[in-house]
Parts: C-alpha cells; sequence; structure tokens
C-alpha cells in the first residue's frame, strides 16, 4: 500500500506529510542542541509537520511545562524558517492549580503564553489536549473561534476526546456556524487497537476529520528495543512498555521481525508504515532522540507494505471487536 507525500487534514486547507515530530523530548530527553540536530533533520528529510504541547515536559523534576515550546520557538526564530513549518501545539492540561481546562478566558491566555514562547505570530493546529466535562463545549468552541478570526490560529483540533462527546462538539459546531474541530490525536497504535477502532475511527471517517496519533510506535515498544523485563530499564520511557510484554506482544514483535527481514527494514519502520496505511489516519506522531531513530521515522514513509504484509500484522494484533457507531 502506497502512502502519498501528502495529506489533507480534514477541512482545514492544510495539507501535511504522513509523518509528524513528536515535541515531548525537546528540552526533556533530547537537550537544546540535540532537539535542534533533528529539527534541522526533519526539515532537510522534506518533513515539516511539528506538534507539541504547553504542558510539556512539567513531569520532569524542574519542569514547569512550556519547556518543548520554548526549544521550538528558539530553532524557529534563529534558523529563520517559520514560513516552512507546520506548527501544531495544545492546551487545556495543567500547568499549574490555576492553569487548566478549556474555559475561555483560560484558553485565550493559554494561546498567548504559546504564541510568547514559540515565538510566532500563528499556530496552525491548534488542539484541546483533552476534554473539560466542567467547561461548555459552546465556550470552549467560542474561544477557538476567536483566536481563528484573530489570525492566531488557523485550524482547531481534538485530543483525548470520547467519540460522543467529539461529535456533540461537531455537531455544536455546524448548528452555530463556528469553525469545527478538523482533527483528532488519538492513542493509537499496532499494539493498541481498541482505544481507536470502533465508533471513534468511524466518527472520523465519517465526517473527513484528519487523524494524528500519539504514541505510535507503543512508546518504543513496537520499535523491538524492549523485549523482557530486563530491557525496560533503558530509557526514561521503559517503565511504561511493561504491559506489552505479555503473549500478543511477543506475536506482534514476531510478526514485525519477519516483515523488516523481508523488506530489508526495521520494526519500527513497519509498525509506522502499517500505521500511515490505516484509511482513517492522515499522520502518525513519532518522537526521536537520535538522527539514527530521525532516519527510521523518516525512512517508514518510503516502506510500501505489501498486502499480505498487512494482513499479517492486522491478524497479530486483532483485538476483540469493538462495536461501530451508527452511520
Amino acid at each position: 500500500m502506497k502512502v502519498p507525500a501528502q495529506r489533507q487534514l480534514g477541512n482545514s486547507g492544510i495539507e501535511v506529510p504522513p509523518l509528524c515530530m513528536g515535541g515531548n523530548v525537546f528540552g526533556w530527553t533530547a537537550d537544546e542542541r540535540t532537539s535542534f540536530k533533528l529539527l534541522d533533520g526533519l526539515l532537510a528529510g522534506d518533513f515539516n509537520f511539528i506538534d507539541t504541547a504547553d504542558v510539556y515536559s512539567r513531569w520532569a523534576p524542574g519542569h514547569h511545562g512550556g519547556e518543548s515550546e520554548t526549544i521550538l520557538g528558539k530553532w524557529m526564530k534563529q534558523r529563520g524558517n517559520r514560513q516552512r513549518v507546520i506548527l501544531a501545539t495544545k492546551c487545556g492540561m495543567e500547568m499549574s492549580p490555576d492553569k487548566k481546562g478549556l474555559a475561555r478566558a483560560y484558553i485565550l491566555r493559554a494561546a498567548e503564553d504559546s504564541l510568547r514562547r514559540l515565538q510566532t505570530d500563528t499556530i496552525d493546529l491548534y488542539q484541546a489536549h483533552q476534554d473539560d466535562p466542567t467547561t461548555p463545549l459552546e465556550e470552549t468552541l467560542a474561544a477557538f473561534a476567536q483566536l481563528i478570526q484573530q489570525g492566531k490560529v488557523r485550524a482547531i483540533g481534538a485530543s483525548n476526546y470520547s467519540a460522543p462527546r467529539l461529535a456533540e462538539a461537531l455537531r455544536i459546531s455546524e448548528e452555530n456556524g463556528m469553525p469545527r474541530y478538523e482533527s483528532l490525536q488519538p492513542w493509537y497504535n499496532l499494539a493498541d487497537r481498541n482505544k481507536f477502532e470502533g465508533e471513534l475511527e468511524a466518527l472520523c471517517l465519517r465526517e473527513k476529520l484528519g487523524v494524528i496519533t500519539y504514541y505510535s510506535l507503543a512508546r518504543g515498544f513496537l520499535s523491538g528495543k524492549y523485549r523482557s523485563q530486563s530491557d525496560i530499564g533503558q530509557s526514561p520511557r521503559g517503565k511504561g512498555v511493561a504491559g506489552y510484554l505479555n503473549e500478543r506482544g511477543m506475536k506482534i514483535l514476531s510478526a514485525l521481525d519477519e516483515i523488516a527481514r523481508e523488506c530489508y527494514s526495521t520494526p519500527a519502520r513497519v509498525a509506522l508504515a502499517w500505521l500511515m496505511a490505516r484509511p482513517s489516519v492522515t499522520a502518525a506522531i513519532a518522537s526521536a532522540t537520535s538522527l539514527d531513530q530521525l532516519t527510521d521515522l523518516i525512512e517508514s514513509t518510503r516502506l510500501d507494505l505489501k498486502p499480505e504484509a498487512m494482513a499479517l500484522l492486522d491478524q497479530v494484533s486483532a483485538v476483540e471487536t469493538v462495536p461501530t457507531a451508527a452511520a
């Protein structure tokens, strides 16, 4: 299955490549110098889609959030390349007790903070990082509409929304003539299929939403670097893959190994190629902390998996059927 070079992001008018660089590592597991090298390598490979968030990397000791956006802003400013970059960021997760959620006043405040850190006037894709059930969807969407009207945001998207809440948001936008969420950012990969397939995927296909997957390599598990409990201590993210070390996980790795050998490729490239070949997926987000890892990511977009390879991966990763939404 051939992966197209550029894809439409919903009805936003924005075209993106099938690979999106995950910015969660900038300022965390990749320092500023390494981050600049990775970003330079990304553009050199003719890829320009970068996803970050205001909260990256608040979880790290001594961090407060904004580290990733700050590094990205410095890089674009120093390189003078803002016009070449499709820039996506997010708001809504807790930055501090008084800085969280999707209330109108906070969205407008968070957007200004992100614009300042990113040293830009416009965010291409501004996303609600998670649903906020305490704020009416009308209020949230009206705030995003104001940012679009002001020229500070080109398009909006949602992340971690359930199918019912996403459908409700789309209905409200249509009924009130407001900009709609043009994309969804779900947790989806070869090892975690039931988090997206079913009702949520059907909704995105029906509404022609862009889909930008995160944890596209299952926190590194699908790269093949974690195959036993002893491998988990290899990186700060290792503990997050323990749940994959079971019979199903080993079958998936075995199939990735087999296909990688046949294609003279790597398990990570094969896993990403499977994801990007899914009809519902617009782009897969993946992070790198070295140029070798970045090469793996870029090369995945050039891997044309045969139908039998896709079928094998579908088979070994199959999960219990998830009911689909009514058409």
